[in-house]
């Protein structure tokens, strides 16, 4: 038997509400809020947010598998799944896999995680979608979208929601797109595209699913289903004879906004954090046809160590400062910018120590320290470590405040961070209110953009300050 084994969620910290967007752009606004990634984020860097969540409890080195969906990709062509990979500490003989370019990425990849571990290629595969939607200022999609992340751990043990089935189809049509030349996704009639593209293949699917299993639709838990328009997925919960209140996952529209391919995997988070064991699921998602999963919740679901989960991910927020601020992380306003240097050589020779996050022990005395030297901080031993990762918790030691580095915001403070496990680093903190920065205050360490220099992306990591969920 194969399924799920874990799940994670990641919401950036801020907010837009879409009254100030449409206060902006002098329309009517939508109910709720949109999720807002900061100015250091992209799909990547919030990738890895939903892997640690996900992965919470379990060793990333039973993990031989990771495939990655999105649609906003920082590259037109460079595989970022092995990136994620060595930041979340898998194995560098995982299989790794990118899947782009369809809103039902993220489905069509647990479809191919599960193949995998039939076949015996594969035990733990990690499925991950995340989210980075820029869309043009003064359109429905500035409102309808937001940012977010879910990851979900396929395996055939520990599981807690089992894999019935599946039923897929695919369609051509011109529905939602977007090619090389164009910044923002492009729609046909919102109407037909609502109508077709999107209830029509996934009724299609999920009715195919229902005379594949031969279950019975009014008994179903719940169904975590993408969606076009709200409104729509309503109407399908109707045409279905669901009761939306009762078996429709709530995709978190007025909390997040629309992440396009996490869409459906969040609401399946969200159904999986709600669901009580032997209920069944329904997983369904669309884009250029549909797909359709059966999931049964086991007894384990009940007994997951602890996560931020759905829950904690919706209370860590924070009102984002204003509209002008929304378009300055997503760079909408047109300037010159400064290219900082970097170097492809220097990034290829320490990417494992950097992207994994490590430092050195000391064999003689036990001392942690980073960064790598010949020479032991404490006894002067010389050439005696070993490589360890470091903790990504700590507390600030001393700190100060930059008020001439450019963007995000001002000013931005530099700290020095004592880890629970040992070992100090000096990083920038993001993700706060720079006035609230005090020494002793709890931080995490969270994987970011650092700057775009020499034609490609440097990630690093910075400091935030701790939620506790």
């Amino acid at each position: 038997m194969v399924g799920i084994e874990s799940y994670g969620v990641y919401f950036p910290l801020y907010r837009l509400a879409r009254s100030e967007i449409g206060k902006v752009w002098g329309m009517p606004s939508g109910p709720g809020e949109k999720a807002v990634a900061n100015g250091d984020e992209d799909s990547v860097t919030m990738a890895v947010e939903a892997g640690f969540d996900c992965l919470a409890g379990i060793d990333p080195s039973k993990v031989d598998g990771l495939i990655f969906a999105t649609t906003t990709a920082p590259y037109r062509q460079k595989a970022m799944a092995p990136t994620i990979a060595l930041v979340l500490g898998l194995p560098r003989t995982a299989f790794t896999m990118d899947l782009t370019d369809t809103l039902r990425a993220g489905t069509s990849a647990i479809r191919l995680a599960i193949d995998q571990l039939k076949s015996g290629t594969c035990k733990k595969v990690l499925v991950i979608a995340s989210e980075v939607r820029i869309a043009e200022q003064e359109s429905f999609d500035e409102q309808m979208s937001g940012d977010g992340a879910a990851a979900v751990l396929l395996s055939n043990e520990n599981l807690i929601a089992e894999f019935v089935n599946s039923y897929s189809l695919s369609e051509e049509v011109v529905s939602v797109w977007r090619t090389e030349k164009d910044d923002y996704v492009q729609h046909f009639e919102d109407k037909i595209e609502d109508s077709f593209a999107f209830q029509g293949n996934v009724l299609e699917a999920i009715k195919g699913l229902v005379q594949k299993t031969g279950i019975e639709l009014k008994e179903v838990g719940k169904l975590a289903c993408s969606y076009f328009d709200p409104r729509g997925l309503m109407s399908i919960a109707g045409k279905l004879g669901l009761n939306p209140l009762l078996q429709l996952s709530d995709p978190l529209f007025t909390s997040i906004g629309n992440p396009g391919v996490s869409t459906p995997l969040i609401a399946f988070a969200n159904a999986l954090e709600n669901i009580q064991p032997k209920q069944d699921i329904i997983l369904a998602a669309h884009g250029d046809g549909a797909d359709a999963l059966l999931f049964t919740a086991t007894d384990k679901i009940k007994s997951l160590p602890p996560r931020a989960g759905i829950k904690g991910n919706l209370k860590r927020k924070e009102p984002l400062f204003s509209y002008e601020q929304y378009a300055k992380f997503r760079k909408i306003t047109k300037r010159e910018r400064p290219v900082p240097k970097a170097s492809p050589v220097i990034h290829y020779r320490d990417r494992e120590n950097e992207f994994g996050f490590l430092g050195e022990k000391c064999k003689s005395c036990g001392t942690v320290q980073f960064p790598l030297n010949r020479v032991c901080c404490i006894c002067h031993s010389k050439d005696n470590f070993e490589k360890v990762k470091l903790a990504r918790r700590g507390k600030i030691f001393t700190f100060t405040k930059d008020y001439i580095r450019s963007g995000g915001a001002q000013p931005v403070p530099w700290c020095v961070i004592e880890l629970e496990n040992g070992g100090r680093v000096f990083l920038t903190m993001t993700d706060c209110d720079p006035e609230k920065v005090k020494i002793g205050m709890e931080v995490e360490i969270v994987f970011r953009i650092y700057h775009d220099g020499a034609g490609f992306r440097n990630y690093y990591w910075r400091c935030r300050p701790l939620y506790k969920v």
